[in-house]
């Protein structure tokens, strides 16, 4: 039977302590010289040494597991932001547990509880609005950065991109490009906070435009058909209208509604999504899309949560990431800005 390498083995082959190479491994190397570290490293990579997780987690009293609780897994965006999380966690010695909750505070509760048995040191989580009485009751004081969705006066520590500065230039872009009146599809504002802020953007901007509007609220049951119905009377209005889609997800279902109306993109009828960039050019017409830098959204809030779970502080304040128009054929906006 092969030999199970220890950390007393890479320690002699380094020519270390235990505790220099401990010191290693937990990410504090400010505690050696480089030369030292290369030497571990080194080590680690010729024996190919894998750490003992619940063994670590009992000698330190932490286990390096964060918890990731995202509302929704499969979107692009979900993967660009997990992406993100697990390349920095990854960099400073962190292995990280996902929870799909599908927005469902019940499910919120359950990961937390399941996560905190496991010993993670602490949690990253895209909540839904009354995550923070969830993570208050049991949460167990660990680290939290919320992420995408802060709630409003939170004292935990979050990332978001600006979401709501993002959807009201654009319709202010749409109304000097001169379409007439705006129709905003989304899901419930009221499920995260997200979701609102792009409802209010848009509401500021069309209201100071004095454009006429609707809102369609929609949910993951809405069929195509349904969305064409509710679509009709502005795709056989004589005023410009453009639709704005907040969410991914909804997008695809908007898309395929308007597929008889093609022809009137992008000078009758203006199509906008927000996300789902990798589909969104390809398709034909090719869709206008606000893209979220979901990946650096996923680095940034990694970044925060080591630093609170090392030091119990953060050097900077939360983040807001700028969001950016990816301009395509759906909108006639973009012969205008050239």
């Amino acid at each position: 039977m092969k030999k199970k390498i220890t950390i007393n083995d890479i320690a002699k082959l380094a020519g270390v302590s235990k505790t220099t190479v401990s010191f290693y491994l937990n990410g504090m190397h400010e505690k050696m010289s480089e030369e030292t570290g290369n030497r571990i490293a080194s080590a680690i990579e010729a024996t190919g040494y894998k750490p003992n997780m619940a063994a670590r987690s009992l000698n330190r009293k932490n286990s390096s597991l964060v918890g990731i609780i995202i509302g929704d897994i499969t979107n692009s965006f979900a993967n660009q932001v997990l992406k993100g999380i697990n390349e920095q966690l990854q960099k400073d010695g962190y292995q990280m547990i996902v929870g799909n909750s599908e927005y469902d505070p019940a499910k919120e509760e359950m990961y937390i509880e399941s996560f905190n048995s496991i010993g993670v040191d602490g949690f990253i989580v895209q909540p839904t609005s009354g995550f923070e009485n969830i993570y208050n009751r049991i949460g167990q004081g660990k680290p939290l950065v919320i992420f995408d969705s802060p709630i409003r006066d939170s004292r935990y520590n979050w990332v978001k991109t600006n979401s709501y500065f993002a959807v009201k230039d654009t319709v202010e872009k749409m109304a000097a490009a001169g379409y007439q009146q705006f129709v905003l599809v989304t899901a419930d504002p009221d499920i995260i906070y997200t979701r609102r802020e792009r409802y209010d953007g848009f509401l500021e901007a069309v209201n100071n435009a004095g454009k006429p509007y609707n809102i369609i609220i929609a949910n993951h049951e809405i069929s195509e058909d349904l969305i064409r119905k509710q679509l009709d009377p502005y795709l056989n209005s004589d005023l410009r209208t453009c639709i704005i889609v907040a969410n991914n997800w909804l997008l695809n279902k908007v898309y395929m509604a308007l597929e008889a109306s093609f022809q009137l993109i992008p000078d009758k009828l203006g199509l906008i999504g927000f996300d789902s960039l990798e589909w969104t050019r390809i398709a034909r017409p090719s869709i206008t899309t606000i893209v979220q830098p979901a990946y650096e959204e996923g680095l940034a809030a990694s970044r925060m949560l080591v630093e609170l779970i090392r030091n119990g502080e953060l050097t900077r304040g939360n983040e807001t990431l700028d969001c950016y128009l990816s301009l395509e054929d759906s909108t006639n906006i973009r012969r205008l800005l050239k």
